[in-house]
């Protein structure tokens, strides 16, 4: 079976963002039945992770925004040169690219239509 945290295109993670993530995370926890796991990151913080049997499939930004939504993290073989070519197609740049130890590289845009969408090239897949 292929990761789809190493597949070019593949849909790799879901992350909430809210105004309250304890409470989201309840929530979801209630609701969906998921099994959320603290799981330790490099700066000795947590990140609420969303498990699906052993493996987690997205989180709960530890962070409180005003604005709440679901973000769609996308693999991509090279998230500068995907990044480059949102732009170059219309869309517009949210979070340039840039480096997460112990994570991978990242960016976001907001595609000609109004939605926006994250892409993410994992440091355990870059070499």
């Amino acid at each position: 079976m292929t990761s789809p945290m190493q597949t070019h295109g593949a849909a790799s993670w879901i992350q909430h963002r809210g105004s309250d993530p304890a409470g989201a995370r309840k929530f979801y926890e209630s609701v969906l039945d998921w099994n959320v796991n603290d799981m330790p990151m490099q700066d000795g913080s947590s990140y609420a992770g969303i498990m699906v049997g052993e493996n987690p499939i997205g989180g709960f930004m530890p962070f409180p925004a005003d604005n709440g939504e679901w973000t769609i993290y996308i693999t991509v073989d090279d998230v500068d040169a995907r990044f480059r070519s949102a732009l170059a197609n219309g869309a517009e740049g949210i979070d340039q690219p840039a480096d997460f130890p112990g994570v991978g590289r990242m960016a976001k845009f907001r595609d000609p239509y109004g939605a926006s969408i994250s892409l993410i090239t994992y440091e355990r897949a870059q070499g």
